[in-house]
Order: structure tokens, then sequence, then C-alpha cells
């Protein structure tokens, strides 16, 4: 089962969702991300649908729209998820970094 990490970096691999999330620094209407992104509002919907499942965005009713924002959560469980890798990563740029120095002296 992944994670809810995994699940939102998933949710963003695809071109076309990210470009919604990237839309979405303002709650925004399903019409409003369709002409933005240059996609059928059917086309925005079903993407949508995937950010929510990945806890990227939410919605909220305003009158007889739904107007969809981020979701702190999921930018959460992505870093959470992504953090677990510093200690490795950081230890093996300072291995190479001290690689580099012992070559030069």
């Amino acid at each position: 089962m992944a994670t809810n990490g995994v699940r939102a970096l998933t949710a963003l691999a695809d071109p076309t969702r990210r470009a919604i999330f990237e839309a979405l620094p303002q709650a925004r209407s399903v019409g409003e991300l369709a002409q933005e992104v240059g996609v059928s509002s059917s086309a925005v919907s079903q993407h949508l649908r995937v950010l929510r499942e990945a806890r990227l965005v939410m919605v909220r009713p305003e009158g007889n729209r739904r107007l969809y924002s981020l979701d702190p959560r999921g930018l959460a469980d992505a870093r959470d998820y992504l953090e677990q890798f510093w200690p490795s990563a950081i230890a093996a740029y300072s291995a190479v970094l001290r690689t580099a120095a012992t070559d030069t002296a």
C-alpha cells in the first residue's frame, strides 16, 4: 500500500494534473481551471478527483459553485516522505566533497 506521500507525488507526476495543482494558490472553480490549463471541464474534474484522493486539493461549496484550493495535508505528506531520504543524501554529498578535497590535495 502506498503512503500518502507517495500518493501525492504520483498524483503530481501527470503534467496536466501538476498544472492544475500549480494554478491553485487561490481558490478556483472547475471552469476557471479548465480555461487556465486549456483542457475540458470534464478532464479537470477527473484530475481534481485524483488530487483530492491524494489530499493535495480540497473543495468547498460556495453558492452553486465548488471552489478548489490547495490542501496542506498532502503537501505535508509529500514533504515527510521526501525528508526520510535527507540523511543518506547529505551523507553521500559529504562523501563526494571529502573525495574531491582529497583528490585535489
